[in-house]
């Protein structure tokens, strides 16, 4: 603790408050949203698809709307979304609790996933140019905070959950008002450089004619599908293995996750930088991402015991490999956008590894479904090493050819500055 309260006052204020807004931000959304669908089911007696109605245009709001978030930022500076994100999530948390109606269930859900594409591109953006040559430091000393959120808001949900579920929403809501406010007392603006202000069609041309930075959002598509699989493939082994004990063993995953990652980040990526350069560091940490699912593709069924602590293992090497990948991702995305519409950049980074979660999940899921009737499942587990692997591998390979270099950092960045400003809204 003592170091991450160093790394964090080595930062300037405005850095250190995006980092504090993360953890509330997760800790609002973690206590809330794991209840939400028992809520619907059980006290409002939803039916099961009027259930899964209201969570997906929750993600589908999110996913589908990071573009338009990131393009916001870009044009109006980042400070701006940011609010309206949290005053948004204010309204949606407090509905969630307070509406029985479908249609207002919908518009709450579609609300909280709006405001998240609103703030999360925005946040990105303004950590990384505030901490300037810092990147990687401030993006590890950020995921540590939003873990930490990640791994309390479950804990503080179940407890007053002990009283209410509108007592749930109510306090959620309340956090994200008191960080409405905060931010617009505390947080100073903060605009990307002005020739980028230019029409939402130019910015979308400029972005979308990066390259580089197109063949980079591919590649780590599959670092997004096996990072889910903590919500998906591994629940469900321990479902297999452990009956009714799988749920507990569940809960215990997602603590071992957020515990590697809060402990060890900080840790893990300073190894790393004094190691690897950027490129080494992400093709090592997606190889271990990848390699993370190995051991449960070698353990033979039947063995309760072994199959937890394959899942063990592979929860925590899954967690190390994405602290590691993590804040060089995000700095290559910055390094890759010129320092030009970063917001943008990763606006449309997140939409494309939302809608390859999206598709990897469908494919997990029919895979796990094959290979049970088969008796196989060694074959899922296979799956998703392979695709850390190739992750890993075409990653390599367009640092290889020079895709993530100087060069072509230089290339983007002289691209956009160049670009047409004619489509002015």
């Amino acid at each position: 603790m003592r170091a991450l309260w160093r790394q964090t006052r080595s930062f300037p204020p405005a850095v250190r408050l995006l980092m504090a807004n993360q953890f509330a931000i997760n800790l609002a959304f973690y206590m809330l949203m794991p209840y939400l669908a028992a809520h619907l089911s059980g006290e409002l007696a939803l039916a099961a698809w009027a259930v899964g109605l209201v969570l997906g245009v929750r993600n589908l709001s999110q996913q589908g709307m990071f573009l338009i978030g990131g393009t916001l930022a870009d044009r109006f500076g980042y400070k701006a979304p940011i609010l309206a994100g949290c005053l948004l999530r204010t309204v949606g948390f407090a509905l969630l609790g307070w509406v029985d109606h479908l249609p207002a269930l919908i518009a709450a859900s579609a609300a909280t996933g709006f405001a998240g594409a609103l703030f999360n591109p925005a946040v990105r953006a303004y950590l990384a140019a505030e901490a300037g040559e810092r990147r990687v430091d401030a993006f590890a000393t950020f995921n540590v905070y939003y873990q930490a959120g990640m791994f309390l808001g479950p804990l503080v949900g179940l407890a007053l959950l002990a009283a209410d579920f509108r007592l749930v929403c109510t306090v959620a809501a309340a956090i994200f008002a008191v960080l409405t406010v905060l931010q617009w007392r505390a947080l100073p603006d903060h605009r990307g450089p002005t020739e980028d202000r230019g029409g939402v069609l130019a910015q979308w041309r400029t972005v979308v004619a990066n390259r580089p930075f197109l063949l980079f959002s591919a590649a780590m598509i599959g670092s997004y599908v096996l990072t889910f699989q903590v919500y998906l493939a591994l629940p469900l082994a321990a479902s297999d293995a452990l009956g009714a004990h799988g749920t507990a063993a569940t809960s215990g995953l997602f603590v071992v996750s957020a515990a590697v990652a809060v402990v060890g980040q900080l840790r893990l990526t300073g190894w790393a930088k004094n190691r690897w350069r950027p490129s080494q560091a992400l093709v090592r940490g997606l190889t271990a991402m990848g390699l993370a699912f190995l051991p449960l593709a070698l353990t033979p069924p039947g063995s309760s015991a072994v199959v937890l602590v394959s899942l063990v293992t592979a929860v925590g090497l899954l967690a190390a490999g994405s602290a590691v990948v993590y804040p060089f991702e995000m700095d290559t995305v910055v390094a890759l956008s010129g320092n030009r519409l970063v917001a943008t950049h990763y606006g449309l980074y997140n939409t494309v590894s939302g809608l390859g979660i999206t598709l990897g999940n469908l494919v997990t899921g029919a895979l796990w479904d094959f290979a049970e009737r088969h008796g196989a499942l060694w074959l899922t587990w296979g799956a998703l090493t392979a695709t850390g692997l190739g992750c890993a591998a075409s990653v390599a390979a367009l640092a290889r050819t020079g895709h993530l270099g100087p060069g072509h950092r230089a290339a983007a960045r002289g691209a956009l500055v160049r670009r047409p400003t004619i489509d002015r809204p």
